[in-house]
């Protein structure tokens, strides 16, 4: 069956689940609790979420703490001390229920997967203090049976004068590499924004891409006269289960591994264009067997990415939105290599992505997006069957929102080639519905 034929064929029946699902009771990722502090929609932060507007950029780098509500008050001498909160504590919560269909079914499992939920979510997301405030999101997925940690930002948040122009400074308390980031063109907040649980994915990834909930990081950043943004950030594991790291522990940061941001925002062509870099330096014991968990050598990762973001408004409601990244990674497999005899320590791996959304409106969205991942030959480490981690292929989404709290998703993603080689590729394809809803 072609790949034309087949995309027919489970798009209509992804129509007829895609209605089902939007049986369910209609109550989305704008936050909630933000827009109950500040008064404004949802749409007034986000195009379609979780997708930042300038405002909600903004926002963010305020420390999430702009307000409508009443307060409990009590004042001090100076800036500091005393009490400021809101009288509504900054609460919400999300649910994701999601249905998953591969092109082959996965061997010893059944295909066409309902989750439900798909993740259910808490957040505490909202101002804590003045200058001070949060993003805080508690997650039990289908796939773990528990609550954990997800994407958390706590952020203290100021303003200073540099050169005459207005300065934002403020520090972050994070625990995912691009979290505390503004743009939607690094990996945290990047497109697809969701996927499936149960399909097939490459084996193959940057490190940075894969660390979120499993470290803690502390850093600082600025934003510039509207233009330049600069950050910075260190980062050391801290292990889910664990007090702390010991020798069964598996890939574990020796020391800290330093994070970096340096992006510049201005206007362009009729809209808003960010180019910047950002990337990590990570040594790992990867505990494997060729080292414990806490000390003995390490594999050292470097990451260095470029990254583009554009918007532009195309009619008075309407706006095109492209993101685009790439990442260079030099593995050290010191450790990884240390009883082999093979002289191959050092590899590359090179990914690409690049997405385009037509928004219409605050009420629907289409994305056309495409990825590819590059690299050195290395069948130990990758675990493909030539050693290859060579995938591409391209994800089409369409999005619609009911309400600005409520969305129906159907993507779809077809590979051209997979773990290295395109024999079969077309196997790993999947349609993936889904519906969010957040109050």
């Amino acid at each position: 069956m072609s790949l034309t034929t087949h995309f027919k064929t489970t798009l209509g029946a992804g129509a007829c689940l895609l209605a089902s699902l939007a049986l369910t009771p209609q109550v989305s990722q704008a936050v909630p609790s933000f827009a109950r502090q500040t008064g404004l929609p949802c749409s007034s932060c986000h195009s379609i979420f979780p997708e930042l507007t300038a405002f909600g950029r903004d926002f963010k780098m305020n420390g999430y703490t702009m307000t409508g509500l009443k307060q409990i008050e009590q004042k001090s001498e100076g800036e500091m001390g005393g009490v400021k909160i809101n009288e509504i504590p900054p609460l919400s919560a999300m649910l994701q229920v999601s249905a998953t269909h591969t092109s082959k079914t996965v061997a010893g499992t059944q295909n066409n997967n309902v989750e439900f939920p798909h993740q259910f979510s808490f957040f505490f997301a909202g101002e804590i203090s003045p200058h001070m405030g949060s993003f805080i999101q508690l997650t039990w997925a289908q796939d773990s049976q528990h609550f954990a940690l997800d994407n958390t930002d706590i952020r203290y948040a100021n303003h200073t004068q540099i050169g005459g122009a207005d300065t934002i400074y403020g520090l972050t308390l994070n625990n995912n590499p691009t979290v505390e980031d503004v743009w939607n063109s690094t990996p945290a907040w990047g497109f697809p924004w969701s996927g499936p649980a149960s399909a097939p994915t490459p084996a193959a990834d940057a490190l940075i891409n894969g660390l979120g909930g499993d470290v803690a990081g502390v850093g600082g950043y600025t934003f510039w006269n509207n233009h330049l943004y600069a950050g910075v950030s260190l980062y050391r594991s801290a292990h889910a289960g664990q007090l702390a790291p010991d020798p069964t522990s598996l890939m574990t940061i020796d020391g800290v591994a330093p994070y970096w941001r340096l992006a510049w925002e201005q206007a362009f062509g009729g809209g808003t264009l960010e180019v910047g870099t950002y990337g990590m330096a990570t040594k790992l014991y990867p505990g494997d067997g060729t080292s414990t968990g806490v000390s003995g050598p390490t594999d050292k990762y470097t990451d260095t990415g470029l990254d583009l973001q554009y918007e532009l408004p195309v009619a008075p409601d309407d706006l095109l939105t492209i993101h685009s990244s790439y990442m260079h990674e030099k593995q050290n497999l010191d450790a990884t290599y240390a009883a082999s005899s093979s002289d191959n320590t050092s590899n590359t791996l090179k990914t690409f992505k690049l997405d385009g959304t037509y928004h219409s409106g605050n009420d629907a969205s289409f994305t056309l997006g495409y990825f590819n991942t590059t690299g050195s030959t290395d069948v130990t480490y990758y675990g493909t069957t030539n050693g290859k981690p060579d995938s591409n292929g391209e994800i089409v989404q369409a999005n619609y929102l009911p309400w600005q709290n409520t969305k129906l998703s159907i993507q779809y993603t077809a590979y051209n080639k997979f773990d290295g080689t395109s024999n079969n590729a077309g196997d790993n394809n999947t349609l993936f519905l889904q519906t969010w809803f957040m109050w």
